[in-house]
């Protein structure tokens, strides 16, 4: 029996590394039974033999969309145009991954689209977010990036066609991963990563995984929305379970007033607790 980590997962089929030996194997019938399902990032020990899953690890952490675990960094990847740029989607995964104890990392695609009046859009959008104490890079800024995720295990994750293959094929043009072009029609990408996968490169586990053009967050409570918020956290409020909406004496809201927090993302606060939530 061997101790390895899933890095690959096609239907009931799971790759698991181990002391650099890569062994195709399946789970037992057993976590059927017991409503287990093995994830990539999943720390394991299998029969190496037989090429049986045995035992699932403890999980320091699982994100729900895509579906992996013991991630260390969600890599967000966001693009400003084709597809457009959507703020509440990257809202929503930026909770998400809070609320899935992992830690949210911006990555912006598609600048070399953007008109001059567009990229002065973004330069205020991206000074939204860091001053939240979000870090945020460019797919540009690959040597940048790269420093920053060395001997992380990440989770590319972001909008169908927001550029996640093309990213990995920036930091690691060994890999060719496949990528596809814009739906002119949807304005939304093709998929083109059809199954997770964890790559190795030179130190950083890049997980790539299926796009997608909306999410949800339906299993969580308006409470739970509310914490994943960071920069609601500054202020106080009269009443220790405001929610920050029709409260009175609340903080976030006269923050709010004053520009202290961005329009944007209480907008889309509002539209998450009315559409998500309990």
């Amino acid at each position: 029996m061997l101790k390895g980590i899933i890095v690959k997962n096609i239907s009931n089929s799971y790759t698991v590394l181990s002391e650099k030996k890569l062994y195709e194997c399946i789970p037992r019938g057993r976590f059927r039974k017991e409503k287990k399902t093995p994830l990539v990032g999943d720390k394991c020990l299998f029969d190496e033999k037989n090429c049986y899953i045995l035992e699932l690890l403890e999980r320091k952490n699982e994100l729900k969309r895509p579906n992996v675990a013991n991630i260390d960094i969600c890599l967000i990847v966001t693009a400003l145009k084709s597809p457009r740029l959507n703020t509440l989607l990257l809202d929503k995964e930026i909770s998400l991954a809070i609320l899935s104890n992992v830690e949210p990392v911006l990555c912006f695609t598609k600048l070399d689209l953007l008109n001059e009046n567009e990229k002065k859009e973004y330069e205020q959008i991206k000074k939204i977010y860091e001053q939240i104490g979000f870090k945020v890079f460019e797919n540009n800024e690959t040597s940048k990036l790269k420093e920053f995720l060395k001997n992380k295990i990440v989770v590319l994750t972001g909008q169908t066609g927001a550029g996640k293959s093309t990213l990995i094929n920036k930091l690691a043009p060994h890999l060719q991963v496949k990528t596809n072009e814009i739906s002119l029609a949807l304005n939304r990408g093709k998929h083109t990563t059809r199954h997770t996968e964890i790559y190795d490169l030179e130190g950083i586990g890049l997980c790539d995984t299926p796009g997608f053009s909306s999410l949800e967050l339906k299993e969580y409570s308006k409470e739970q929305i509310r914490n994943s918020f960071p920069e609601f956290k500054k202020y106080s409020c009269r009443f220790n379970d405001c929610m920050h909406l029709k409260e009175k004496e609340c903080g976030v809201k006269e923050a709010l007033l004053e520009n202290k927090i961005a329009p944007s993302r209480y907008e889309n606060y509002q539209k998450m607790l009315s559409e998500e939530s309990k």
